[in-house]
């Protein structure tokens, strides 16, 4: 052993000392100097020790932040963390900035003890999975939010989309309307393609309408409030007297697009949100919207993550949890006779 510190040190140019600091993972050691040892161990074959981890520090991996839900998932997990003696460390991806891969990997540098993926690539069909089996092969234990892939070991934590789609339909339905419109995110998302089937399925129970019939009442854009705007401009355009919309900002864009248009919400198109953000019950009109169960939801990822970080982990399974309707002041009976509104073709 005294050997191989020497021939370490001489190959990075430090002392035995400083080796022996870095291989037991000790602090105060400068990053550059830490690199030239691994450097080292790699260059003489030898085996990088395992990355010592900070017990105390937890990821969590989100999309975004101007989504009101995303924060709020975040305060839940994070205080739910703290009762158990972690810390949280937020990472939020932005236009231009970190991709969730460089989150990653900086979080794991920093010795975190687990991390929590909140609405991540494992929701898009399109993205190469792989990048959670490294974790596995690192040991660093995992939670997935919102976004189910049977190709990835860990628990998932999800809405029941498809059941609050159905939700929306019936309500929309029980009022009158037989023209329901949908504006969602881009269809790779499995988020997306589960709304999607819930809608279908409440369309042909409650109208009586096919898939067929019901596709092109789909309408994908990005999930934002430009992005609902431009999705509910064309649902109009359809002669949709009811706009049911993938998220709250998404609705407040279908709101803006009706009035854009001269109509009134409720009164000529009738919008549903999708998340009961905060302060969302303050717009106006006040918006009927599907409530995630953010605390519910929040408080079993983290308990699965500390399961995984225990060595005992939970069913590799998901966890599904069921959306709940808050009817307020954005919907209202719809046209009788099947009346398109004004700004409609």
């Amino acid at each position: 052993m005294t050997m191989r510190l020497a021939d370490i040190a001489a190959r990075a140019g430090v002392s035995k000392a400083t080796v022996s600091r870095v291989l037991n993972g000790a602090r105060g050691v400068a990053a550059g100097t830490r690199d030239s040892v691994l450097t080292a161990l790699d260059a003489l074959g030898y085996e990088q020790p395992p990355r010592q981890r900070r017990a105390e520090l937890v990821g969590l991996i989100t999309p975004e932040l101007d989504n009101p839900f995303f924060p709020a998932l975040a305060e839940v997990m994070g205080q739910a963390l703290t009762r158990q003696g972690y810390t949280p460390v937020l990472a939020t991806q932005t236009p231009g900035g970190s991709t969730e891969d460089e989150l990653t990997e900086m979080l794991v540098n920093h010795g975190v003890s687990g991390i929590v993926f909140v609405s991540g690539l494992h929701a898009d069909t399109t993205a190469d999975t792989r990048r959670y089996g490294r974790l596995h092969e690192q040991h660093v234990p995992f939670v997935l939010v919102n976004g189910f892939s049977p190709r990835i070991e860990a628990p998932f934590v999800s809405p029941d989309d498809r059941a609050a789609m159905r939700l929306a339909v019936a309500h929309l339905a029980e009022l009158g309307h037989e023209r329901i419109g949908l504006a969602v995110g881009p269809e790779r998302f499995v988020p997306v393609q589960r709304k999607i089937e819930g809608f279908r399925t409440g369309m042909q129970e409650h109208l009586g309408l096919s898939a067929q019939e019901t596709q092109e009442l789909v309408q994908h854009s990005l999930f934002s409030l430009e992005g609902g705007q431009a999705a509910a401009s064309a649902l109009i355009d359809l002669g949709c007297t009811a706009v049911m919309c993938a998220s709250d900002m998404m609705a407040l864009g279908a709101v803006r697009a009706a009035r854009g248009r001269g109509l009134s919400v409720p009164g000529d198109i009738s919008v549903v949100g999708f998340d009961d953000s905060p302060l969302i019950a303050f717009t106006d009109p006040p918006l009927t919207t599907i409530r995630q169960p953010v605390k519910a939801m929040g408080q079993v990822a983290v308990d699965a993550l500390l399961e995984e970080m225990s060595g005992t982990p939970p069913p590799r399974t998901e966890f599904v949890f069921m959306p709940e309707l808050v009817v307020r002041g954005s919907t209202a009976a719809g046209p009788r006779g099947g009346q398109r509104p004004a700004g409609g073709r």
